[in-house]
């Protein structure tokens, strides 16, 4: 598999993951999704997830299991948002490594066909969903409204990158 392809989402959302929709994964035939967590699902060194992500997460749980896993090493905060949002996690994945991937969907009882990786990062989020064949949804970041005006250089450099790759970023469906 090419450069591109490995860093090319199926989607790309163009909004942050609340605006993900059950239609959306039935359409796609998505039947178990995994979240990262930092600027995912909350900002950035926050512990506590807003109601509309608690919202969210119980709307979506009604069509997909769903488990958190993230590279942040914290159990102790990413176990608090886990249990918030009372799903199962795995901190200290080392993406874009697969095996943690691998092993939610085990758990999930899901071949990787049938799992989404949903992230805001494209080295590690979509690259680790699409070395193993998941389907990949790009998001935007969730951030701190108080310092939303700031810059994300990594992420600015992966995208970056990723367009002199020949990956298209556009926020639609985008073919495998």
């Amino acid at each position: 598999m090419s450069k591109k392809l490995l860093l090319q989402p199926d989607l790309i959302l163009g909004d942050t993951v609340i605006n993900l929709t059950p239609d959306i994964l039935e359409r796609h035939y998505i039947k178990g999704l995994i979240l990262d967590v930092d600027e995912t699902l909350v900002p950035l060194k926050q512990t506590e997830v807003s109601l509309d992500l608690k919202q969210w997460a119980e709307t979506m749980k009604q069509v997909a299991s769903i488990w958190l896993v993230s590279n942040n090493l914290s159990q102790n905060r990413i176990g608090r948002i886990a249990q918030s949002l009372n799903l199962p996690f795995i901190a200290g994945a080392k993406k874009p490594s697969r095996r943690k991937l691998q092993q939610a969907a085990t758990a999930m009882n899901l071949t990787v066909g049938e799992v989404a990786m949903v992230g805001d990062r494209i080295f590690t989020d979509v690259l680790a969903g699409n070395r193993l064949g998941m389907f990949t949804i790009l998001v935007e970041p969730m951030v701190d409204p108080a310092i939303s005006a700031r810059s994300y250089p990594i992420r600015d450099f992966e995208v970056w990158v990723s367009k002199k790759l020949g990956v298209s970023l556009n926020s639609d469906v985008l073919p495998h």
